[in-house]
């Protein structure tokens, strides 16, 4: 096949490596707008489990992500003043340019043609010309989703908090937490280390904060200085650092987060794939792996297509759809309530330190919501300990969680 993909993610170039391992003959493009080296964020995070799915698919490129990235197994949260640890299951770190990095050269080790700089504008550009089958990996704005918005059904929910990602030069060695409470009420900031030199941190507090604290009116220098400031005890003194080549005097870039579904990934010959397809709330920190798993689960639809002789890519990409989709629910139910948490932060800080942290990392429950933080926290304590209530939480969790998809 001819295959064009747009959009130099790690979701359409892991989808490129995976096609041409499953047949050298493919003449496959992927066509990137910025230039090469240059993206967005700092550091992604992922989990164990991602990396056997990535061995499974590409020995090379999984060995390649597993050596530059950074662990840990702990996690830190400092209320207040307090300081609370958690041991938990280990997560990984990598530089989102070191992971880009590493997919391109693998992809251009076998066959590959990457194209950076390069624009694509709409469906009927020259680029797709001829091509059977199109990638719409280009995001969240996706341009090719866009033109046929009506038959993709996009729907997007916007977050309620705002929300800025920096970078700093403090290595964390746990994923850290810290929440401060102003008078204006709670700002804090999830941070991780993605390589021996630097760490990803983002910072949320809810819009009367961030207004209160003046931070939706000054330039990005002052709030950077401003957010040192606050969170001085968790980045021992390092500094926090904003977009590489902004002017200071310009604004501080605020966002807040939208949820992205679509009823169907494709129409004719293009795929959705990746933030294209679907976003889920960065504080479950899984948007990479989800486009990652994407490009393995359409690689394999094409390589067993459903039997249909008249139409077997739209047969293909038909079951790819809709196994992700059904595969996205947890994921996409974890983030509504995470995000829920948050954007409800003051109900939980009444806890002392300990339990507060412990809700932390409860708040994908559906059931968490509808039952007082304090007695959430003595039942869940509970349910580890006694199968009757574990049998509970599991009857009750997944009718609360459609209950409020449904609303």
């Amino acid at each position: 096949m001819k295959i064009t993909i747009v959009g130099g993610g790690p979701g359409g170039l892991y989808f490129s490596i995976l096609m041409k391992r499953q047949d050298p003959s493919h003449e496959i493009t992927v066509y990137e707008r910025n230039p090469a080296g240059s993206t967005y964020g700092w550091g992604v995070t992922y989990w164990a489990g991602l990396l056997d799915k990535l061995r499974a698919g590409d020995p090379p490129s999984a060995e390649a992500i597993a050596a530059a990235s950074v662990t840990w197994t702990e996690g830190v949260a400092i209320v207040r003043d307090e300081r609370t640890v958690h041991r938990g299951d280990a997560g990984f770190g990598i530089g989102r340019r070191r992971m880009l990095g590493l997919l391109a050269d693998r992809a251009r080790e076998l066959g590959v043609r990457i194209a950076y700089e390069h624009t694509v504008t709409g469906p009927d550009a020259p680029e797709l010309a001829g091509a059977d089958l199109v990638v719409a990996a280009d995001g969240v704005n996706s341009v090719l989703r866009e033109a046929h918005a009506d038959r993709f059904g996009a729907q997007v929910t916007a977050g309620r908090n705002p929300y800025v990602w920096l970078g700093t030069t403090k290595v964390f060695d746990s994923f850290s937490f810290a929440f401060k409470e102003t008078e204006h009420g709670w700002i804090w900031c999830y941070a991780y280390g993605f390589s021996g030199e630097r760490s990803t941190c983002v910072v949320e507090c809810a819009p009367g904060t961030w207004k209160g604290l003046g931070l939706d009116r000054t330039n990005e220098a002052d709030s950077l200085r401003l957010l040192e400031k606050l969170f001085a005890d968790l980045l021992d003194g390092e500094p926090l650092i904003g977009r590489e080549q902004a002017d200071g005097a310009a604004p501080a870039q605020w966002l807040t987060f939208r949820t992205l579904t679509n009823r169907t990934w494709h129409h004719g010959n293009v795929v959705l794939l990746g933030d294209a397809a679907h976003t889920t709330h960065y504080s479950i920190g899984a948007g990479t792996t989800l486009a990652l798993e994407d490009a393995l689960a359409l690689a394999a639809a094409l390589r067993d297509p459903v039997r249909d002789p008249d139409r077997p890519l739209d047969a293909a990409l038909g079951a790819y759809g809709r196994r992700r989709r059904s595969e996205l629910l947890p994921a996409q139910s974890a983030a509504h309530y995470s995000a829920q948490w948050y954007e409800n932060l003051p109900r939980y800080m009444r806890l002392e330190p300990a339990r507060m942290f412990a809700l932390l990392g409860q708040r994908h429950s559906p059931l968490l919501p509808h039952v007082p933080p304090q007695l959430y926290y003595h039942l869940d304590r509970a349910a580890g300990r006694l199968e009757p209530l574990r049998r509970l939480k599991r009857r009750l969790g997944p009718y609360l969680a459609r209950a409020a998809h449904r609303r």
